[in-house]
């Protein structure tokens, strides 16, 4: 009898501990990150996120090459040229959020090749997203991924080029300000 007493005591002071230990605050990272002078940071592409990347890009050309017989081949006049008509065929929709948003990533591709940004992962205290970098700059970012779904999602007829040549735009504005 007095062991079952001891047992039931050491096992009512585990739980005692352990309910103390899951009740005390901790700080997450975004409670961390509220604290630190900086409410971001920025980290390389996991593995995951190439691979991701890469199946986003082929979606789309897999969707290019079934309808059209073309397909994405890394030069920018003919991969605009294929979302366009993509998105102006309804082939890819407003509500298609993620093959909009794979087009975004095509677009990245883009401007990575052509302008010499680098990919990486941007986590602010609303998540985390894949962005382009300007090197030498590294509190500047953009964020291709979103801008033909957030367009497309609020019914604005999206133009691709136009959409393209405004990041240009914040491209080249990043880099006529002075590093630091």
């Amino acid at each position: 009898m007095q062991f079952c007493a001891q047992k039931l005591s050491t096992l009512l002071l585990t739980v005692m501990l352990l309910a103390m230990a899951l009740a005390t605050p901790s700080a997450t990272w975004a409670q961390k990150q509220s604290l630190s002078p900086d409410p971001w940071r920025s980290e390389p592409l996991s593995a995951i996120d190439i691979r991701y990347m890469g199946t986003q890009r082929e979606s789309i050309d897999e969707l290019a090459r079934r309808h059209f017989g073309g397909q994405l081949n890394g030069k920018k006049e003919n991969d605009l040229a294929v979302m366009q008509r993509l998105i102006d065929e309804k082939l890819v929709t407003a509500d298609q959020v993620t093959q909009l948003q794979a087009m975004g990533i095509v677009l990245g591709q883009l401007l990575k090749t052509y302008r010499g940004l680098n990919w990486v992962i941007y986590t602010d205290k609303y998540g985390r997203s894949r962005s382009l970098q300007v090197p030498g700059y590294n509190n500047d970012f953009i964020f291709p991924a979103t801008q033909i779904s957030r367009k497309a999602e609020v019914g604005i007829r999206v133009d691709v080029r136009a959409v393209y040549a405004k990041l240009e735009q914040a491209i080249t504005d990043i880099r006529n300000k002075p590093p630091f």
